[in-house]
């Protein structure tokens, strides 16, 4: 598989990598190299893996920009349970992942305020 290949599909991939967290930051270094290991692990040639690649790019970089996404993700992760009969444990997780982002986006509702002229 060619790495600039998969790059194609991952725009924020230099974002996310050079992202500045803690050291002591354990959840945020585990969700880059998973995002790290997926994607250079995906079968581009499958539309499933190509979609899943492009989506965790999207979340993982969502994660770095908002905070409250974020915090939302530490609190949820560690809520994730894998089947021990699970083939795929990364590719498992990735979609644990992608689920906890379609929940936060189902559930927050931004409060938009709108000045009243006098």
């Amino acid at each position: 598989m060619n790495n600039k290949e998969v790059l194609n599909y991952c725009p924020n991939f230099n974002h996310i990598i050079n992202f500045k967290y803690n050291v002591d930051d354990i959840i945020t270094d585990k969700l880059i190299t998973i995002y790290r290991d997926f994607i250079f692990k995906a079968n581009l040639s499958d539309k499933k893996d190509v979609t899943l690649v492009k989506n965790i790019d999207y979340v993982i970089n969502k994660y770095t920009e908002d905070y409250l996404f974020r915090k939302e993700m530490r609190s949820e992760i560690i809520n994730i349970k894998i089947k021990k009969t699970c083939t795929d444990i990364l590719r498992a997780i990735v979609e644990n992942i992608l689920n906890i982002f379609d929940n936060y986006l189902f559930n927050t509702t931004r409060k938009i305020k709108i000045a009243k002229w006098i």
